[in-house]
């Protein structure tokens, strides 16, 4: 399953963070093993 979501980097303290939108919670369940790229947007 492939999904593409365009996110805002968060801050959470001092940690930048991506949050995953709540539709993908059933998809992204502990120890699911996923494949992350990253590209920065202007």
């Amino acid at each position: 399953m492939k999904f593409t979501i365009t996110k805002k980097i968060a801050k959470h303290g001092s940690q930048a963070i991506i949050i995953v939108p709540r539709m993908l919670e059933s998809f992204l369940k502990p120890g699911t093993l996923t494949k992350i790229n990253i590209e920065v947007l202007k």
